[in-house]
Formats: C-alpha cells, structure tokens, sequence
C-alpha cells in the first residue's frame, strides 16, 4: 500500500520540536499533490524554478497564508520576477544579488525576507558566499533598507560523513552567533537541512528544514 503525502507528514512532524518549521519543496511537484500537503497542514512550500512555479503559484493562489520560499540560483535579470511571487527568498549568494533586491523591492514596495547562502565548506557545485567574503561584505549589507535579512542558509556538499555534517552544521550556527555579536543584526533563522540530513541539522538548532522526497516520494516518479 502506498503512503500517502498525509502520513509522511505526520511522521516527520512527531520527530520536529516546534521552533522548526517545515518547508515542503514542491519542485516537479503538481498542484494537487502541494494541495494534499496543505490539507495536511504544510503552509510553507519551496520552488527552485521560476517558469515552473509560477504557474503553481498561479493556480493555488487561494490557499490561505500559504507561503512561499524561492530555493535557487537568483539570476540578478530575474529578481523582479522572484520578489512579486516569493516573499522568502533563501538562496542570496552575493552582494551584487542583495543589492538588485534591494532596488527591485524598493520599486516594488516590497521587503522580503532573506537568508544569506554560505558555502561552509568549498563545493564548486553549490553557490554561496565564502565566509571571509561574506564577512568583507556585511558593512554594506546591513545599510540596505528594502531587505530583511532573516538569517543563513547552507547545503552541504555531498560525501560528508554524519559526523562532518553535525560540524558543519554547527559551524554555521556559531557562524550566525559571531555576525550577531559583530554587527547588532539579529538572524534568528538557520535554514538548514534536507532529506538525507535534516535530523542532524535539527541536532545543530536549525529553525528551517527543507523537505522534498521525505513528503513526496522520489522525483522519478509521476507526480
């Protein structure tokens, strides 16, 4: 018998103490599957993909207080598009991206809510702010007006060991704890962890997960 989208639901959620929220990355996920999740509480889903969300987006638009989080590359030609339809954007990897966010969200009147990518350890497949970049770069950050930077985003590179990734993990954490005491700006969130890791990032305190295969199935399958 197959398990529905509900009950893979309910058994993440008996493993969440409740400062995590769970995001349900619906990407290659049709609308009536993202609506089952939502009858069975989800509000915050994740896209990586414009030209595919939209149309998502589009379509449940009636969904109260649902949320929704933009996981992918910004291309700096895009971010008007990413700021009318996602109002969390977690994958801000550069000061040039922060800044055309900040402009766009300004003619736009909007603020959207930021994390900051960091790449934890050298991956040349993941975007992301190297530490020491980001580090040069916060003085400029923080005098942007239009944005609210919430707080750190990371994905791991593949091969790490559990115990690597619980260190990594941390190291992110103690990351956000130096840029609070350094700048006054407080980060309350840390969003980190997917479905091959999201129990050791829980173990590091991250406040966001980001779940796709553990709610939905594998990818290769018809949704």
């Amino acid at each position: 018998m197959a398990i529905s989208v509900s009950d893979r639901i309910r058994e993440i959620q008996q493993k969440l103490p409740e400062t995590v929220r769970l995001i349900a990355v619906s990407k290659t996920i049709s609308p009536r599957f993202i609506q089952e999740a939502y009858a069975a509480g989800i509000r915050d889903f994740a896209e990586n993909r414009l030209q595919e969300a939209i149309p998502k987006i589009e379509k449940l638009q009636e969904l109260e207080n649902i949320r929704w989080h933009f996981i992918g590359h910004v291309q700096t030609n895009k971010a008007k598009k990413v700021l009318q339809y996602f109002p969390w954007i977690h994958s801000v990897d550069s000061l040039k991206l922060a800044e055309r966010l900040d402009q766009v969200a300004n003619s736009l009147g909007k603020k959207p809510k930021l994390c900051l990518q960091v790449k934890m350890l050298p991956d040349p497949n993941k975007f992301g702010w190297e530490i020491s970049q980001l580090l040069t770069d916060l003085p400029t950050l923080v005098q942007l007006q239009n944005i609210n930077i919430q707080g750190l985003m990371t994905i791991l590179p593949l091969g790490l060991t559990d115990e690597e990734k619980l260190t990594t993990f941390i190291s992110l954490k103690t990351f956000r704890e130096k840029i609070a005491q350094d700048y006054s700006l407080a980060l309350p969130q840390l969003s980190m962890g997917m479905s091959n890791d999201y129990e050791i990032a829980i173990r590091a305190d991250a406040t966001m997960i980001r779940l796709g295969q553990l709610i939905f199935g594998p990818r290769n399958q018809p949704h």
